[in-house]
Protein backbone atom coordinates (compact mmCIF):
# COMPACT_ATOMS: atom_id res chain seq x y z
CA UNK A 1 0.00 0.00 0.00
CA UNK A 2 3.19 2.45 0.59
CA UNK A 3 4.23 1.77 -2.52
CA UNK A 4 1.04 2.63 -4.15
CA UNK A 5 0.67 5.67 -2.15
CA UNK A 6 4.19 7.00 -2.86
CA UNK A 7 3.80 6.60 -6.99
CA UNK A 8 0.49 8.30 -6.31
CA UNK A 9 2.61 11.36 -5.20
CA UNK A 10 3.74 12.52 -8.18
CA UNK A 11 1.48 14.47 -10.36
CA UNK A 12 2.90 13.31 -13.63
CA UNK A 13 2.82 9.60 -12.78
CA UNK A 14 -1.22 10.18 -11.57
CA UNK A 15 -1.35 11.79 -15.77
CA UNK A 16 -0.18 8.92 -16.87
CA UNK A 17 -2.54 7.06 -14.86
CA UNK A 18 -5.00 8.97 -16.24
CA UNK A 19 -3.93 8.37 -19.99
CA UNK A 20 -3.71 4.99 -18.97
CA UNK A 21 -7.89 4.80 -17.76
CA UNK A 22 -9.14 4.92 -21.45
CA UNK A 23 -7.31 1.72 -22.21
CA UNK A 24 -3.86 0.14 -22.87
CA UNK A 25 -0.69 2.45 -24.91
CA UNK A 26 2.51 1.98 -26.18
CA UNK A 27 5.34 3.45 -23.74
CA UNK A 28 6.06 5.72 -26.64
CA UNK A 29 2.34 6.88 -27.25
CA UNK A 30 2.40 7.46 -23.50
CA UNK A 31 5.83 9.54 -24.03
CA UNK A 32 4.08 11.69 -26.72
CA UNK A 33 2.14 13.28 -23.90
CA UNK A 34 4.59 14.86 -21.75
CA UNK A 35 7.54 17.47 -22.47
CA UNK A 36 10.04 15.30 -20.81
CA UNK A 37 12.76 12.32 -22.25
CA UNK A 38 11.20 9.25 -22.85
CA UNK A 39 13.75 7.84 -20.12
CA UNK A 40 11.83 9.59 -18.03
CA UNK A 41 8.15 8.64 -18.65
CA UNK A 42 10.37 4.54 -18.59
CA UNK A 43 11.20 5.06 -14.88
CA UNK A 44 7.77 7.16 -14.19
CA UNK A 45 6.06 4.00 -15.73
CA UNK A 46 8.49 1.42 -13.86
CA UNK A 47 7.71 3.37 -10.35
CA UNK A 48 3.88 2.03 -11.37
CA UNK A 49 4.56 -1.19 -12.13
CA UNK A 50 6.66 -2.05 -8.64
CA UNK A 51 4.05 -0.42 -7.19
CA UNK A 52 1.79 -2.63 -8.31
CA UNK A 53 -0.79 -0.04 -10.38
CA UNK A 54 0.05 -0.71 -13.75
CA UNK A 55 0.62 -3.94 -15.67
CA UNK A 56 3.33 -4.45 -18.74
CA UNK A 57 3.04 -6.56 -21.62
CA UNK A 58 5.26 -6.85 -24.86
CA UNK A 59 4.63 -7.32 -28.34
CA UNK A 60 7.61 -7.54 -30.38
CA UNK A 61 10.22 -4.83 -28.97
CA UNK A 62 7.04 -2.41 -27.95
CA UNK A 63 6.07 -2.22 -24.39
CA UNK A 64 2.16 -2.19 -23.66
CA UNK A 65 1.00 -0.21 -20.66
CA UNK A 66 -2.63 -1.06 -18.85
CA UNK A 67 -3.86 -0.06 -15.32
CA UNK A 68 -4.50 -2.74 -12.96
CA UNK A 69 -7.40 -2.54 -11.60
CA UNK A 70 -7.48 -4.78 -8.96
CA UNK A 71 -4.87 -2.84 -7.05
CA UNK A 72 -7.21 0.76 -7.22
CA UNK A 73 -9.70 -2.02 -5.72
CA UNK A 74 -7.31 -2.85 -3.01
CA UNK A 75 -6.33 0.98 -2.56
CA UNK A 76 -9.93 2.20 -2.45
CA UNK A 77 -10.86 -0.49 0.04
CA UNK A 78 -8.09 1.29 2.13
CA UNK A 79 -8.93 4.50 2.35
CA UNK A 80 -12.70 3.42 2.42
CA UNK A 81 -11.11 2.70 6.01
CA UNK A 82 -11.11 5.92 6.52
CA UNK A 83 -14.05 7.66 5.14
CA UNK A 84 -15.96 5.16 6.48
CA UNK A 85 -14.53 6.03 10.36
CA UNK A 86 -14.53 10.02 9.42
CA UNK A 87 -18.35 9.63 8.47
CA UNK A 88 -19.11 7.28 11.43
CA UNK A 89 -17.91 10.21 13.66
CA UNK A 90 -19.82 13.04 11.92
CA UNK A 91 -22.69 10.85 11.73
CA UNK A 92 -22.47 10.17 15.98
CA UNK A 93 -21.30 14.02 16.64
CA UNK A 94 -24.57 15.04 14.83
CA UNK A 95 -26.77 12.31 16.44
CA UNK A 96 -25.15 13.89 19.90
CA UNK A 97 -25.63 17.53 19.30
CA UNK A 98 -29.49 16.31 18.24
CA UNK A 99 -30.11 14.99 21.28
CA UNK A 100 -28.57 17.67 23.17
CA UNK A 101 -30.83 20.24 21.33
CA UNK A 102 -34.06 18.14 22.69
CA UNK A 103 -32.67 18.01 26.25
CA UNK A 104 -35.15 20.26 28.33
CA UNK A 105 -32.87 23.16 29.49
CA UNK A 106 -32.66 24.30 33.27
CA UNK A 107 -34.39 27.56 34.73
Amino acid sequence: MQAMLKALAEPRRVAILELLSGGEMRAGAIAEHFETTRPAISEHLRVLEDAGLVTQRREGTRRIYAVRKESFAELRRFLDRFWDDGLTRLKDAAEEEARARRRPRPR
